[in-house]
């Protein structure tokens, strides 16, 4: 089964741009739809971004749509999230997931439709 590993968090301040990344290892990467999710301290865990299996459809937060672009490249197994425009509001650990299954062109903003998490990536904006 796959395993998503995220990678690429740190510090930034207010305004800058952040790539981070999720490396899924084991299952058939091309197959699973797949998410970025983030939690604040103190706050519960909220949807950030979704792109279907194929890469033709993405979904976006309100709080993140035109700053951020979720993109994945199924040949390296990986899912990106790009971040600009950053604010101290975003700071989170952010965590990518994956799930097993789905048509293509559908994606999945409740965390309940996802099997299989990563540890998290910590980032943090400063003001």
């Amino acid at each position: 089964q796959v395993q998503p590993v995220e990678s690429g968090g740190g510090l930034v301040q207010a305004g800058d741009s952040l790539t981070i990344s999720c490396s899924a290892r084991g299952g058939t990467f091309r197959t699973y739809p797949m998410g970025w999710f983030r939690q604040a301290p103190g706050k519960e865990r909220e949807f950030v971004a979704a792109i279907s299996w194929g890469g033709g459809n993405t979904y976006y937060a309100d709080s993140v749509k035109g700053r951020f672009a979720i993109s994945r490249d199924n040949a390296e197994n990986t899912v990106y999230l790009a971040m600009t425009s950053l604010k101290p509001e975003d700071t989170a650990v952010y965590y990518c997931a994956a799930r097993e299954g789905g048509s293509d062109y559908y994606v999945y903003w409740e965390d309940d439709e996802y099997d299989h998490w990563g540890q998290g990536t910590q980032v943090t904006v400063s003001s």
